[in-house]
């Protein structure tokens, strides 16, 4: 895939949960307003895309999503399988509308391995619906420990270079080596496919993380999660092989199925999404491109904006 080309710089907030990456993007953005450059945010959270999972995806409210344009935020219906490759072409297509417009994209990413194909020289293997169909079939039937376990028999190298339980992964590996032959379970090397990237990543002290994790699943209760999954489930969410996953949602519907109680629906969403966010950290850790801030730093605009005003004027 060609390089995207551009004169204004594309900025990119990274950071696990419960960083303030989405308040320090409209923050940025209406600095960046301010000192007479136009601004909206790119969505780059795989869950924030669907319509009606708002309170345990911490989506920004209604007001929030006022002052700054969002793009890529209520495009899916929880029925949909919001995939990586269709995230990549959207996005990137997003980017360059904005940037022809003479609008600063920045692009807020909680989501790894999306941020990761929406800049990078990132290609995909062939996908076959019938194919997929019919290992996501046998996943709900045998669930995701058993089917690794049929993926190591056909490829215990691909096998051994994923979790047993990420049965989503499990099922690309089947796709793809149904179609293809093979899979390489390894991604690619840090290399931009868009020009002018400003990369940053949020940290925390993992004591404070945690809190803030606790607390943000406390408040999802309070404003009504359950309500939310239950009326989700009513329009299909349990269709949806995405969204059916997403932590929060999978814990209320196996409460609602009777598997668990809400107490420990709510436990696992706390556990479950502090665990998630460790993986984020290590994951943006790899990336060296990137320059750490001190989440909620009060010159964390100011750094941010200095360095998008800068760039403009280098190019």
């Amino acid at each position: 895939m060609g390089v995207i080309h551009a004169c204004l710089p594309l900025v990119v907030l990274n950071g696990p949960t419960a960083s303030g990456k989405s308040s320090l993007a409209i923050e940025v953005a209406l600095e960046l307003s301010r000192q007479g450059l136009r601004a909206e945010i790119v969505n780059c959270d795989s869950m924030l895309v669907y319509r009606g999972m708002d309170i345990g995806t911490a989506k920004p409210t209604r007001a929030e999503l006022a002052l700054v344009p969002h793009h890529l935020v209520d495009v899916c219906d929880v029925r949909q399988a919001a995939t990586v490759a269709d995230f990549q072409t959207d996005a990137r297509r997003v980017i360059a509308e904005l940037r022809s417009r003479g609008v600063v994209p920045v692009m807020v990413g909680g989501s790894a391995l999306y941020v990761h194909a929406i800049l990078d020289d990132f290609s995909f293997p062939a996908t076959d619906p019938e194919v997929r169909a019919r290992y996501e079939a046998r996943l709900d039937e045998i669930g995701p420990e058993a089917l690794h376990a049929e993926l190591a028999a056909l490829a215990p190298d691909v096998a051994a270079g994923m979790q047993a339980g990420n049965g989503r992964r499990t099922v690309r590996a089947l796709e793809v080596l149904e179609i293809e032959g093979g899979f390489t379970p390894q991604l690619p090397e840090w290399t931009y496919a868009v020009d002018d990237v400003l990369q940053y990543g949020l940290e925390l002290d993992r004591a404070v993380m945690d809190e803030r994790i606790n607390s943000r699943v406390d408040q999802m209760w309070a404003d009504g999660l359950v309500a939310e999954v239950t009326a989700l489930a009513e329009d299909g969410l349990r269709e949806g092989f995405t969204a059916s996953r997403a932590l929060g949602y999978r814990q209320v519907l196996m409460f609602l199925d009777g598997e668990l109680t809400e107490e420990e629906a709510r436990q696992r969403t706390a556990s479950g999404t502090r665990r998630f966010a460790r993986k984020q950290l290590s994951w943006f850790r790899r990336d060296p491109r990137i320059v750490w801030l001190e989440a909620g730093a009060p010159d964390n605009v100011g750094h941010i904006v200095a360095d998008v005003l800068a760039a403009v004027r280098a190019g």
